[in-house]
């Protein structure tokens, strides 16, 4: 089964549920994946679905920042619950031990040596480990490494 049709699934189970959050957040994942689609005009394959999972996710985590700092807490509330149901369509994300060594891996492979050198090992890290880390947390460690 593929991921759209899983989500597709999900999305039928949750509306015969009453489950009003995650119906809704997945009515928004199938309207962003059809876009996608349209857009390339061609029929979206799993890794397409992920990174339009991935960009759903990065959207709600920004609505969730800019709503904590306006002080409306229901709608930060509402958006961490959608984030939560799309996170469930994400692979597993590396844990901070294993992003240091994978970072490390990426920094001896390319031959990385100062800052210059930073956008080869994110293009590395990003292309091996797509959709399974942050980038703006592995952006950090990397700066981190190649600045010391």
């Amino acid at each position: 089964m593929s991921l759209l049709q899983r989500i597709e699934q999900d999305c039928l189970t949750a509306y015969k549920a009453h489950d009003e959050i995650k119906v809704a957040v997945l009515r928004m994942l199938k309207t962003a994946a059809k876009n996608r689609q349209v857009e390339l005009l061609r029929p979206l394959s799993d890794e397409e679905v992920l990174e339009v999972v991935a960009r759903q996710v990065k959207q709600r985590l920004e609505s969730v920042e800019q709503f904590r700092k306006a002080g409306r807490a229901e709608m930060a509330d509402r958006e961490e619950a959608e984030m939560v149901v799309l996170k469930g369509y994400l692979p597993e994300q590396l844990s901070a031990d294993a992003l240091a060594a994978a970072v490390e891996e990426a920094v001896a492979q390319t031959g990385a040596a100062s800052m210059k050198d930073m956008g080869k090992v994110m293009q590395a890290l990003m292309a091996r480990h797509k959709g399974r880390i942050d980038g703006k947390a592995t952006g950090e460690l990397v700066k981190a490494r190649l600045s010391s």
